[in-house]
């Protein structure tokens, strides 16, 4: 028996359920009664489920045994030190809005200008984006703070604590001291470059009761509308075609999430439009599977070419993330506790935001941070790797820092394996990085494992800057009152006699004028080894199907249709095309709340 009953016509259906998805759903089904939607989602339902609602649940979503991320494994490659990396996906409804770390970290404004200006997207700037962040928010830490929004579905807050983590509350402290022209702010995501180079207090996307808040529960879930169908454990396998006119799609139900349901091919027709939005890992992949793409991929595997797009899955991009530990005073409070390793501390946990949301279950770890950007006269010690990528990217643009930086309240790589101290870590990500990586079909199976490259560290301008993020950040946290060392099996191996070696020794805090540490050329080596060794994801890949021209590698049009072809649309985090600084839930509500205008434009609704 088949697990769900799905009608064999709609008039609008949406190849995948996660964070766009929500946001252009509920906004069209609210706008159009007579809208009949379909919503095709390979994961689980997340409706209720308080795994998806209790924020410090975040990290059961990244165990192995996880049915709510899907894992991507990257060939091995010699700019991570032979590694394979693995990128975890938001695979249930919601998509990453439903299992990602909640940060609430917006872009700079030219990222969104870069997407109008320099790929031809009019409509897509900055004046025409921001206002739909606004609209899609409540931020409840002060609704009437420039570029924040006081009545949207989605709220923004401090979380339902009262006080940061110890460890973020002398960050903010030593932060402006140590680096005396980086002040202390009370903004740091106002989209300029008065968001740049200041120690801010860091908001999340927990509302002030200490729920998170998600698209399905704030677009789909609450919705009363009786138009909306949405159905989980539903697979797409491909987009069906009338000659060059998308007419439906074809979907199994997803063995993973229903493992007793048979393997038969189910059709579903739209009759108005299809919208591709299984993420930058899923929709270049129902693309090929298809016909859509370069047709050297799509001849391995039998599949006939309907429109000939190489650019589809070849500019995978991410935010590679360097995460470095350090011991703290075992005194303090740290996110260990959320592991679920202490069945005791555990259950306190969860009777303490069962009460009023508060405490680590209502947070996530994450209280303060920087966007760090080199002053002219720091350049140099980026290196000459760097420097032209610099002129490229960011010399012109003030709004854009070089990374991210934080104090984390943990180590999210403590495991059984490490010894029984307390932890925080040092978490630096790249916005803009160079490297670039692909993903494409590899066979034409629906469940096979894609030919995925994610290009980290392809370039050696990236190595460059976490290089100078690991000096930068280390130099902070020495500071530190709680700070008791470096954890140094996870450090750079030093050579013997350097004082970068010397200062791995330490177990105490050092002064605030203490001297920096000084790094030779083989430490500086030893870094870079370092974080060959252990960069990750950030959970951020974009840009698979990107927007714009189609001589220029573009998928799709500035209203979001797949060139060659009619009645199909791709709305996710595949469009972007040139990287966003941000954690990319904000830019994802973005092209949400775009993409629902623009349909409901082309299909004649207004309200949306």
């Amino acid at each position: 028996m088949a697990p769900h009953t799905i009608e064999s016509n709609y008039d609008l259906i949406f190849a995948g359920g996660g964070t766009a998805a929500c946001v252009i759903a509920g906004r069209l089904s609210k706008a159009d009664p007579n809208l009949k939607i379909l919503i095709l989602e390979a994961g689980p339902s997340t409706k209720d489920k308080l795994e998806h609602i209790r924020p410090g649940q975040y990290r059961m979503h990244l165990a192995p045994t996880s049915k709510t991320m899907q894992f991507y494994k990257s060939k091995p490659s010699e700019h991570v030190a032979g590694r394979a990396v693995v990128i975890p996906s938001g695979r249930c409804i919601g998509g990453g809005s439903s299992v990602n770390f909640m940060l609430y970290n917006r872009p700079a404004a030219s990222d969104f200008d870069d997407w109008q200006t320099n790929f031809g997207n009019k409509g897509w700037g900055s004046k025409d984006l921001i206002p739909l962040l606004q609209k899609a928010e409540t931020y409840e830490v002060d609704p009437t703070r420039k570029t924040h929004g006081s009545s949207g579905p989605i709220k923004a807050s401090f979380g339902a604590n009262t006080k940061m983590m110890e460890m973020a509350k002398q960050f903010l402290e030593i932060g402006p001291k140590f680096e005396k022209d980086r002040p202390e702010s009370e903004e740091g995501n106002n989209f300029g470059s008065e968001s740049v180079n200041v120690f801010y207090r860091m908001p999340k996307y927990i509302s002030s009761a200490g729920r998170r808040s998600d698209t399905a529960h704030h677009y789909l879930y609450n919705s009363e509308s009786k138009n909306l169908s949405v159905f989980d454990g539903t697979r797409v396998k491909r987009v069906i075609f009338e000659g060059t006119q998308a007419v439906g799609v074809e979907y199994v139900f997803d063995k993973q999430v229903y493992p007793d349901a048979e393997q038969t091919v189910h059709t579903v027709r739209a009759s108005r439009l299809v919208v591709l939005s299984a993420g930058a890992m899923g929709s270049s992949l129902i693309l090929e599977r298809s016909g859509i793409g370069a047709a050297s991929i799509l001849g391995k595997f039998g599949i006939k070419q309907i429109v000939d797009l190489p650019g589809v899955g070849k500019e995978y991009d991410d935010h590679p993330f360097l995460i470095t530990p350090y011991v703290v005073d075992a005194n303090t409070e740290t996110t260990e506790a959320l592991s679920g390793k202490d069945p005791e501390q555990w259950s306190k946990l969860l009777r303490q935001w069962d009460t009023d949301g508060s405490g680590l279950m209502g947070g996530n770890g994450v209280d303060a941070a920087i966007k760090m950007r080199p002053r002219e006269d720091e350049l140099e010690e980026l290196g000459p790797d760097f420097k032209e990528y610099w002129e490229k990217i960011f010399a012109d643009k003030p709004d854009k820092p070089l990374f991210w930086l934080s104090a984390l309240g943990g180590f999210p790589g403590a495991h059984s394996a490490l010894p029984p101290l307390k932890f925080m870590a040092l978490g630096c990500f790249l916005g803009y990085p160079a490297s670039r990586g692909h993903i494409h079909i590899a066979s034409n199976d629906i469940y096979a494992h894609p030919d995925f490259d994610a290009g980290f560290l392809s370039h050696p301008a990236d190595v460059a800057a976490l290089v100078w993020g690991y000096k930068k950040g280390r130099e902070l946290i020495r500071r530190m009152g709680v700070y008791r060392g470096p954890f140094a099996p996870l450090h750079p191996q030093f050579p013997g006699g350097s004082p970068a070696a010397a200062a791995l020794a330490e177990s105490v805090p050092v002064a605030l004028d203490a001297p920096k540490i000084g790094y030779s050329k083989e430490d500086d080596e030893a870094i870079a080894t370092n974080i060959r060794n252990f960069v990750a994801t950030t959970w951020h890949s974009l840009g698979t199907c990107p927007m714009k021209p189609r001589e220029q590698g573009g998928v799709v049009d500035t209203d979001l249709n797949v060139y060659g072809v009619t009645g199909l649309k791709i709305a996710d985090l595949s469009i972007p095309p040139a990287n966003v600084n941000c954690n990319t839930y904000s830019a994802t509500l973005a092209i949400g709340e775009k993409a629902a205008i623009i349909i409901a434009n082309n299909l004649g609704i207004e309200g949306v």
